[in-house]
């Protein structure tokens, strides 16, 4: 198992930089009284007096040979017995800030009051020392660290500083001085030591406390011995080259004749639970010239990412001087229209390409074997590929040969150039002569990224021959796709002429009262909208459209009639909105607040009661409603308190709706709505896997209704039945003892194809927060999903499995060995087989919401489309298809976090109860 991270970024760090002086190591030769005595400038320096005079420390940071920071110093502190600060200085800059090239420049300084070569007013250097922070590898180093003092010298941080901390091997060429150079062993033993301390300080090499304390002291012994060792044989050396010296002429003396000795400054640096990594800060692109927005139709090209950004010769760049030749000097400029506008050279190369000259040519022209293929392969591209230019200017080639196909018309408009003088007019055309195009490319013409009147009045045409039950299932996405048309927000009466869709969905509307009953909801709930990103253009757009809508349908003889249900019905909504929103304010508890609502319905003065003539449920307007009854009217306990109302109908059966206020069932009425869709879908394919798509109907932006199914939550059936609950559940309302599991045939399999259903369409939609109250069943054997307020990916709960396959779900089948659970496996993978096929149709229909305002579309609305997608893995082959889902089946029923949440869930409830 992989660990969460491994490293940290130092863009991430958002620390101040800080360094720990600890203490001074080194001795010097004591420099003789009768020198002192010729020299008055060496006879006030500190150091030149006692091996513990008193220094102080400077810490500044540089980079690329600037300093980034004024310099921070160590306080005043006196020394005894050794020269030791262990203090902790913090500089004014943050690690996130830091350019790769930082380097501390760290120099102690010496006090004498007659100054000196390099001196500060009083302060001369006493050495210097510059040391990088970040390594090779471009990791931030940590810990402890040694560094080399460069005596008398102030440390400089310039790129090639001539104060590095870490000295090099001396490549010494003179054969005589090498002699005298006599390799010290023990000093290189120390050197190793040290190096594995640090580690071992480091925690990379495990601690033995036992162990560790004789190492330490038997090293700290040998590192004194080495010491002396050192400094003796330096001395040694530099007696002898002063004996040397006594042959010849005698210099004057200064300080460059004695022994400056070796000093090494030790200091700390912070240390990170992970190895912190240089990573550069991003800054955000320059703003992009403001010009006319232009959509994917009218656009050759689709939008290019930003070009990268250079400032300057050799920023970001390799080698500019042997690529251009220009000696360095190639000055790149940051155009933010390139990314947007067409390129002048490819322009020029795709006009030559499409030359109208061929125009009448390409009509004969045929595609080789090669070719051919090739066209196939841009055919099976999903909605939301995007044609590269190539792709686009070989359909525009073979674009007559093409019209045969119907697959072809939408990546041919894609191809047109729409900002040409001459290509938009051949392409509506040869619109006339393509083929039939199915209703899936007709939805994706209707989107947001086609904007050509042609083309969309086009594919209306193509809707126009899909009946009242087909237009039903798409109706919530074609009224919004009305955002995407040209419809003026005046009250004219021609105003809706000019949208193709506008008139076709009224038309139809109007002679279909099914058709316009949902048709009128949709539209007053995106009137009711008047949130912030609805907007008010958006309301005047749908304003408009139920005004002409209205308009129309009092035309036709039955009209008025229609109108006046469409009336009755807003009253019968009203009147349910404010007991709803009455009971929810209210502080009764749940008997005294279904009292009042039993008692608000038998009142004949809200004409609930009995409702004469008989009027269609809005919810369900094939269902006829003749009253309410009173005495089955239940409030729900819930934060809403949503009220359940029994209704009578003509036919004598009972119809129950629960309707809630405070809550925007949008997002679950599109759920519902998929789902409908998809088993439609299934059962075209002969394949009923007994469904139970509820009917849902949001009545404005903060109320709606939802149909009651009479159905007991799995974790109901978990507390009410001991061992394997749901096939106890289902033996106890359809028994049977000649069954293998004691279950009617019928049943176990209703309750095996609707589980297999529902895992599979839930996966696809990515619906979250599922536990064990809003997975239902009912005792038919029908299994269902209830409350869709996490869609497309989103979770509530952490490690949440993909799909919900419980373990109650599974030993309801049987366990996991039994046949049942196998068909069950088959079950899913013939319907997600099944549903990838119809896939672009699903993608195209959540296209057309992106500009809806539900929740978990508006988080991101650009990203929608592909979320789904990356579910239907259409890049798989369908064996490879079915061995993903297989794996997702049983990781889903293996996984043990999604238990213990079920578990803590049905704990909480029970504990609210």
């Amino acid at each position: 198992m992989m660990e969460p991270f491994s490293f940290a970024s130092s863009e991430a760090l958002d620390l101040p930089v800080s360094i720990r002086i600890v203490s001074l190591e080194g001795d010097q030769t004591p420099i003789p009284f009768s020198t002192l005595i010729k020299r008055p400038d060496l006879r006030h320096i500190g150091s030149n007096l006692s091996p513990h005079s008193d220094l102080y420390v400077t810490v500044q940071l540089w980079a690329d040979s600037k300093p980034l920071t004024v310099p921070v110093q160590t306080v005043y502190r006196p020394f005894k017995n050794e020269r030791k600060w262990n203090e902790w200085l913090t500089l004014p800059i943050k690690y996130k800030t830091l350019p790769l090239s930082s380097q501390l420049a760290i120099t102690v300084w010496d006090v004498s009051p007659t100054g000196g070569e390099g001196a500060h007013g009083h302060a001369i250097p006493f050495g210097g020392t510059t040391m990088s922070l970040f390594d090779k590898e471009n990791q931030l180093q940590k810990g402890r660290q040694k560094c080399y003092i460069h005596r008398l010298r102030a440390a400089d941080g310039l790129d090639s500083s001539a104060t590095p901390s870490v000295l090099l091997e001396d490549r010494r060429s003179n054969g005589q001085k090498e002699s005298t150079n006599v390799v010290d062993k023990k000093a290189e033993e120390m050197d190793r030591l040290e190096k594995l301390f640090k580690k071992h300080e480091m925690g990379e090499i495990p601690r033995i406390d036992w162990l560790d304390q004789l190492v330490f002291r038997g090293v700290e012994k040998r590192d004194m011995k080495a010491t002396a060792t050192s400094w003796e044989r330096q001395r040694q050396i530099k007696n002898s080259e002063a004996m040397l010296a006594l042959d010849g002429e005698q210099p004057e003396e200064g300080l460059e004749t004695f022994d400056t000795g070796k000093f090494m400054l030790n200091v700390e640096l912070p240390r990170f639970d992970f190895p912190v990594v240089f990573a550069d800060h991003e800054y955000p692109p320059t703003p992009i010239s403001s010009f006319q927005h232009l959509s994917a139709s009218q656009s050759n090209i689709m939008m290019k990412s930003p070009p990268e950004v250079q400032y300057g010769p050799g920023i970001n760049g390799h080698a500019d001087h042997d690529d251009h030749g220009l000696g360095g000097r190639l000055v790149r400029i940051y155009d933010p229209e390139v990314g947007a506008r067409d390129n002048p050279a490819e322009s020029k190369h795709r006009r030559l390409v499409r030359s109208h000259r061929t125009g009448v040519l390409d009509r004969d022209l045929k595609p080789n074997a090669k070719v051919r293929d090739e066209l196939n392969g841009i055919m099976a591209y999903s909605p939301t590929h995007v044609l590269s230019p190539e792709e686009k200017d070989l359909v525009w080639k073979f674009r007559h040969h093409l019209t045969r196909d119907k697959r072809a018309l939408t990546k041919f408009v894609k191809s047109v150039n729409w900002r040409d003088s001459n290509e938009p007019r051949q392409a509506v055309q040869i619109l006339a002569k393509w083929t039939d195009i199915d209703v899936d490319d007709a939805l994706e013409l209707l989107g947001p990224t086609f904007d050509n009147p042609a083309v969309r009045a086009y594919a209306v045409g193509r809707l126009r021959k899909s009946d009242d039950d087909e237009l039903l299932l798409y109706l919530l996405q074609l009224v919004q796709a009305l955002k995407f048309e040209h419809i003026p927000s005046e009250a004219t009466s021609e105003a809706t002429q000019d949208s193709s869709l506008a008139s076709f969905l009224i038309s139809r509307a109007t002679h279909n009262f099914m058709l316009g009953n949902y048709f009128h909801w949709y539209l007053m709930v995106e009137c009711d909208d008047r949130s912030e990103d609805q907007g008010p253009v958006y309301r005047k757009l749908f304003a408009k459209v139920e005004y002409d809508f209205m308009t129309e349908l009092v035309k036709l003889p039955e009209g008025p009639a229609a109108r006046k249900v469409l009336l009755r019905q807003a009253e019968l909504i009203a009147v349910l909105s404010k007991i709803s929103g009455d009971i929810k304010l209210s502080r009764d508890g749940i008997p005294k607040k279904a009292e009042r609502v039993k008692q608000f319905l038998a009142d004949t003065k809200n004409e609930m009661a009995v409702i004469d003539p008989p009027l269609p449920l809005p919810l369900d307007p094939s269902v006829m409603i003749t009253g309410v009854e009173p005495a089955e009217t239940n409030v729900f306990k819930s934060s809403l308190f949503p009220i359940m109302v029994t209704f009578k109908t003509t036919t004598k059966h009972k119809y129950q709706v629960i309707f809630k206020t405070g809550d925007d069932l949008r997002q679950d009425q599109l759920v519902i709505q998929i789902i409908t869709l998809m088993d439609r879908l299934l059962q075209k394919e002969n394949l009923d896997l007994k469904l139970s798509p509820y009917k849902i109907l949001a009545t404005s932006a903060s109320a709606g209704a939802a149909q009651f199914m009479p159905s007991t939550s799995l974790q109901s059936i978990v507390n009410k039945y001991k061992g394997n609950s749901v096939l106890a559940y289902l033996k106890h309302h359809n028994p049977d003892d000649k069954a293998p599991l004691g279950v009617r045939k019928e049943a176990i399999d209703t309750y095996i194809k609707s589980c297999a259903g529902y895992c599979v369409i839930t996966y696809l939609l990515g619906v979250g927060d599922r536990h064990l109250d809003n997975l239902l069943l009912s005792p038919s054997g029908h299994f269902f999903h209830a409350d869709f307020g996490f869609i497309l990916g989103r979770d509530p709960k952490p490690f949440a499995p993909a799909m919900k396959l419980c373990t109650e779900m599974v030993d309801g089948m049987g366990g996991a060995f039994s046949p049942e659970y196998q068909r069950f496996k088959q079950y899913c993978f013939t319907t997600y087989t099944t549903l990838r096929k119809s896939s672009n149709l699903i993608l195209n229909l959540f296209s057309l919401m992106v500009d809806a305002n539900i929740p978990d579309i508006k988080l991101e609305p650009d990203k929608v489309v592909l979320k789904v997608k990356e579910r239907f893995h259409l890049e798989m082959s369908e064996e490879d298809a079915i061995r993903h889902f297989e794996r997702l089946i049983e990781d889903s029923s293996n996984a043990i976090f999604p238990v213990v949440i079920d578990r803590l869930h049905g704990f909480v409830q029970h504990f609210r109860a």
